[in-house]
């Protein structure tokens, strides 16, 4: 298909001349790391407004060939022909487009014998006057470095952006930023860290102080999209703590850093990602469908304690920016109503030759939810690509540029949404982010606004749904990787359950942070975590259990009915409530009244109590019953308790009779006794005598 001529087809008719050298970092250069490498350091003003405004361009230029360089002159290419779509921009920028057209032959400099690895300091001034740019656009320049007048050692490629007096009012698009303060979860039980890899990110210089140092200075209308779990694991750093069972005094950036988060976010907008940001799309694919929920309300909870203000829940980034339609269903029913998506997950029906509004809307089984669509070129632009070539200036210059373009598109009557976002771990250079954002703001074709402005237009762009591929579904935690954690989810649930408190946040931490997104790449880990938590909950339930003789011996039962205490013992700090279930492993031998009702029955915090379990038995031996304890709503807890009970078979009758058989024989031993008596005689006296002998 033959399109218009743009700036793409000029270029290509231009004259080709390879690229022997590049800007360091890029493919070029990788390959042969013995090149003269070229730096573009500062490009100013950021808009040139008038045909004789002087363009600065300054930076410095490095011999890093194996032998000294002579006859060097760094100049400027350029083609007054703006840009008319943003596809030729990528190419251009790509340095794939063929070397422009022009020379700036009034601004050049030439630069002296260059010794190897030395260096030599450069700079120029054009206008738009020279350049021949006459409209409102964003226009291609490249800063070449030749030798002998026409061979290219080191090029780069940027832009001029030039708004003239006469330029028609443009529309002010609107434009969102989000940016994220997200990490992996570096603990499975509350009490024992996995690693210790926050406290380099805490420190000067470190990922995480460069986004507090971010968060300080940001307009206040840049939205933060924070991990309550990430602040959870600083907290628990500000005291000491255990790693891997290795004590660790506490970290001395924990306290300052959270402070300083706390500070920066006390009055801009803030939304809690769900606790631990779980892996959506693998819960809703794996059946822990339960688990999103409980995400989104710790993660509430805990955003609000650690930042200490109420924080936004209904809004969720993603990990890769990609959904299906069961994720979004089940983060629509825990009242998340927009996330922020990847815009190849939700694609136009058909190829959009101009930018589109960056929210849309998608159906769910609880109503509309709001799909953000980050514009991906201007959202490269937050974060320096060192290895591609690129640099806070060119990055700045594309910015500019591509927001400028965006303004000249034809067709725009109203003004756009726009929303950018970097990756959600990115390690950003500080001054640099900030100096972008202030940029934005003095932006003439540009509003800034927060997040929550950005809404879907009535009239929207017809896009084709969700694409979720198989590549995608292949990225998420495998069903291999969350079974044992199902078995923790629920043994950790039985484990509150039963306490008289309300539901502690415990264990609701602790198995949020099994489902992270975070273990996608590191699986190992994830498994440790959960064995570790697994543990914890074992440990736990143990502390609730039966107790007394019984378990280890046989209990006795004398006669032909009575009752068998049964002892539950709590380990725990907090009350606990509970029924006993028992059945008879010989109902031929001995049987459970039926009279026995399994009432709740409220143990204190450190205490044990007993129930009486009536039982009836058919003859003497022993026989076994099962003794398991549960919730209220009947959930088996632990393990079931298999107990012996030794019957003597005395029934009444017996003991009737062994009570006559004791009578009798006291009877008998009485009258023996009486019979003795009466056989025996007084004793005779000298008077006796003499009266027997008459």
């Amino acid at each position: 298909m033959i399109r218009k001529a743009t700036l793409l087809a000029v270029l290509s008719a231009a004259l080709l001349a390879p690229m022997v050298a590049t800007t360091p970092g890029t493919a070029a250069a990788t390959a042969n790391r013995q090149t003269l490498g070229l730096t573009v350091k500062s490009i100013t003003p950021e808009v040139a407004r008038t045909p004789q405004d002087e363009i600065k361009l300054s930076g410095t230029i490095r011999n890093g060939t194996a032998a000294a360089l002579a006859g060097l002159r760094v100049t400027v290419r350029y083609s007054g022909q703006r840009f008319l779509d943003r596809a030729s921009m990528k190419v251009f920028q790509s340095g794939q487009a063929a070397r422009l057209p022009n020379v700036s032959q009034s601004s050049f400099q030439d630069i002296p014998a260059l010794d190897v690895n030395s260096s030599v300091d450069w700079q120029l001034t054009i206008t738009p006057g020279q350049l021949g740019l006459s409209s409102f656009g964003a226009y291609p320049i490249s800063v070449e470095v030749v030798q002998g007048g026409w061979q290219q050692l080191a090029v780069s490629h940027t832009f001029v952006t030039y708004m003239p007096p006469t330029t028609p009012k443009l529309p002010r698009n609107r434009l969102a930023v989000a940016l994220p303060v997200i990490d992996q979860p570096h603990r499975g039980a509350d009490a024992t860290f996995l690693d210790n890899k926050l406290s380099d990110e805490l420190k000067s210089g470190g990922r995480l102080d460069a986004l507090a140092q971010i968060a300080k200075a940001a307009p206040k209308n840049v939205t933060w999209f924070v991990d309550p779990a990430l602040l959870d694991d600083v907290t628990a750093m500000t005291k000491s703590y255990s790693v891997k069972g290795t004590a660790t005094p506490a970290d001395a950036s924990a306290a300052p850093w959270l402070e300083s988060l706390r500070t920066a976010m006390a009055d801009v907008p803030v939304v809690a990602v769900p606790y631990g940001d779980p892996d959506v799309t693998a819960l809703a694919h794996q059946g822990l469908d339960g688990g999103v929920e409980r995400a989104v309300r710790v993660g509430g909870s805990v955003a609000a304690r650690q930042i200490k203000r109420d924080v936004s829940t209904t809004a969720y980034w993603p990990v890769a920016g990609v959904l299906d339609d069961d994720a979004v269903d089940l983060l629509a029913v825990s009242k998340v109503n927009t996330v922020l998506l990847n815009p190849v997950n939700l694609p136009p029906q058909t190829p959009a030759t101009t930018t589109l509004d960056a929210a849309a809307s998608l159906d769910s089984v609880a109503g509309p939810v709001t799909a953000l669509l980050p514009d991906e070129e201007l959202s490269r632009t937050l974060e320096i690509d060192a290895a591609s070539g690129g640099s806070a200036v060119l990055n700045r210059q594309r910015f500019v540029a591509e927001t400028a373009m965006i303004a000249a598109e034809p067709g725009q009557l109203t003004p756009r949404s726009l929303v950018i976002a970097p990756s959600r771990r990115w390690d950003p250079d500080p001054a640099y982010v900030l100096s972008l954002l202030k940029t934005a703001s003095r932006l003439p074709w540009l509003t800034t606004a927060p997040l929550s402005s950005i809404k879907a237009a009535k009239v929207q762009t017809p896009r084709g749904g969700l694409v979720y591929t198989d590549q995608d579904r292949k990225q998420e935690l495998s069903g291999k990787f969350l079974e044992p954690v199902k078995d923790v989810t629920a043994k950790a649930d039985l484990a509150t359950q039963i306490t008289t408190e309300k539901r502690p946040a415990g264990f609701d931490t602790a198995v949020t942070r099994l489902t992270s997104a975070g273990w996608r790449n590191n699986t190992r880990a994830g498994r440790a975590a959960t064995k570790q938590v697994n543990a914890t909950v074992d440990d736990r339930l143990g502390k609730v259990a039966i107790t007394g003789a019984g378990r280890d011996q046989p209990r006795t039962l004398a006669g032909v009915d009575g009752q068998v205490p049964i002892s539950v013992r709590n380990g725990l700090s907090s009350s606990v409530t509970l029924q006993v279930d028992v059945s008879s492993n010989n109902p031929g031998l001995l049987q459970i009244d039926s009279k026995y009702d399994k009432k709740p029955l409220v143990v204190g915090a450190g205490q044990s109590a007993t129930v009486q379990v009536p039982m009836t038995v058919k003859t003497s031996g022993d026989a076994s019953i099962t003794v398991q304890l549960e919730t209220a709503d009947g959930l088996p807890y632990g393990d079931a308790v298999k107990l012996t009970i030794r019957t003597t078979g005395y029934t009444g009758i017996a003991l009737v009779i062994v009570g006559g058989a004791l009578s009798v024989m006291l009877a008998a031993v009485v009258t023996r006794v009486l019979r003795r008596r009466s056989q025996k005689r007084p004793a005779r006296t000298p008077a006796t005598r003499e009266s027997e002998k008459v």
